[in-house]
């Protein structure tokens, strides 16, 4: 069930009769109501209190008539944070005052003695309208994201013919549903980012934000208020309050991509927002909590980094509840020719031309190529094939593949092209072939083929290797 938010209104006067008056006009109406008797103890609560609203006096004991301390406390919460609205009052009501009070940030103006419904209309309009410009900025913020997240959509989805990608597969299906942590590792193009958004699209939360960010692209000096926020006036060039990649998944999941490229230093404020699920925005000590699932994801190895000194052991317990390992492309075998397809009838669209076909010698060589860059390579290769194509199908030759890194399937392709070999004697064939380009590690070769290496250990049974 959500819990529904009570606003939390701070009263500052040094009348003891006007706190009490409003206090009981405020709790009556629903309010949470906190009282201060002088601007210290305002900006006490304001720094430490989750305030939702201020309903100040601008008169106190120094100076009972001139505005002057109620106005400097405006320009002190404001510092605290910009976004907090205020309504001021006061019993020496001029039109002067009134303007430097908007001036300097108040929302709204009320004079003693004052009406009920007047104060109580006031107070529901700033809220309303503090809480209309806190989402409006939001959605713009989202929006820009999801448009950023909508161009990385790659066609191929998820394929999952090899054994290798449907264990995987299984495996996210028992997990999509509950708020662990996820570590996804795997080599670079592999489709990290993409499983990482599957995952969300399959959650409880998938109508949420997903909000995806680089850690390799933010520098040690910018870490806090991008992820975190800021308020106006922070620092030199926070001429706008800002909202967090934190605040923006609220409710949802952030993905953290690269994490192993987060500095040593910026590693324990990180885990801190994980463990508690709280932050503080750059120049602001109000608390805001957030309730947010984390993917991150690496091509590095954690583990050694965390020995060398470069990782926080306690940060990788708390990313790595679960750890998604994505094979390689080449030791999917049985996934790159759907994959292959449906990445040429993407393009095929993006450049407005009809979906050329691949030839059958084209598949083949896809199927041979070692594929050190994975599907990112991939997709660049078939996006040049297509965009040269000049006829309805696209051959080996035109995919122009590097020769220097096959996995020198010569062989394979000899007895496959003997129109008598069974399908048992290529089998053989390709596994032997395989044990020999791996030297012998039959795991790294089951990897390779896409097969377990229960499956894998069959075969060398079945076929005395």
């Amino acid at each position: 069930m959500t819990k529904i938010h009570t606003p939390k209104i701070l009263v500052v006067d040094d009348d003891p009769g006007v706190v009490v008056s409003l206090r009981l006009l405020l709790s009556t109406e629903g309010y949470s109501a906190i009282t201060a008797g002088n601007p210290q103890e305002a900006l006490y609560f304001v720094k430490n209190d989750e305030v939702d609203l201020v309903l100040m006096d601008l008169n106190y004991n120094l100076d009972t008539t001139s505005g002057a301390e109620g106005l400097s406390l405006i320009d002190g919460i404001k510092k605290l944070d910009d976004t907090l609205p205020v309504v001021v009052m006061t019993g020496w009501a001029t039109i002067d005052i009134a303007v430097q009070a908007m001036q300097r940030g108040a929302g709204d103006f009320i004079q003693k003695p004052w009406e009920n419904d007047r104060v109580l209309s006031i107070v529901s309009n700033q809220l309303k309208l503090a809480h209309s410009e806190h989402q409006s900025q939001k959605l713009s913020e989202e929006n820009q994201l999801l448009k950023q997240a909508l161009s990385e959509q790659d066609a191929s989805q998820f394929i999952a013919r090899s054994e290798s990608m449907q264990a995987l597969m299984a495996t996210i299906e028992q997990l999509v549903n509950t708020d662990i942590n996820i570590l996804i590792t795997g080599e670079n193009g592999t489709g990290k980012s993409m499983l990482a958004k599957y995952i969300h699209q399959q959650s409880n939360t998938h109508n949420q934000s997903f909000v995806s960010v680089n850690m390799g692209a933010i520098s040690e000096s910018l870490f806090e208020s991008e992820m975190f926020g800021h308020v106006k006036g922070a620092f030199t060039d926070a001429k706008t309050h800002r909202i967090g990649r934190f605040e923006l998944a609220d409710n949802g999941t952030l993905f953290l991509d690269e994490i192993g490229n987060i500095p040593l230093s910026q590693q324990a404020k990180l885990l801190r927002v994980i463990e508690e699920q709280q932050f503080e925005k750059v120049g602001s000590s109000k608390t805001q909590r957030v309730s947010v699932r984390v993917i991150s994801a690496t091509n590095a190895d954690i583990e050694k980094m965390v020995q060398a000194g470069q990782f926080r052991m306690d940060l990788l317990y708390r990313l790595n509840t679960m750890v998604l390992d994505i094979p390689p492309l080449r030791a999917r075998q049985q996934d790159i020719a759907p994959i292959a397809s449906a990445l040429v009838m993407k393009f095929a669209g993006k450049y407005q031309k009809a979906a050329p076909t691949l030839a059958h010698d084209a598949i083949t060589a896809l199927c041979q190529y070692a594929w050190p860059g994975n599907i990112r390579e991939l997709s660049h290769i078939l996006e040049r094939a297509v965009l040269l194509a000049q006829n309805d199908e696209i051959s080996a030759k035109q995919l122009m593949l590097p020769q220097s890194t096959s996995l020198d399937d010569a062989p394979v392709a000899a007895i496959a092209q003997n129109r008598q070999a069974t399908l048992d004697e290529i089998e053989k064939q390709v596994i032997a072939q395989r044990l020999d380009h791996f030297k012998g590690n039959a795991i790294d070769a089951a990897r390779s083929l896409g097969l377990s290496r229960s499956a894998f250990y069959r075969r060398l049974e079945k076929f005395n290797i």
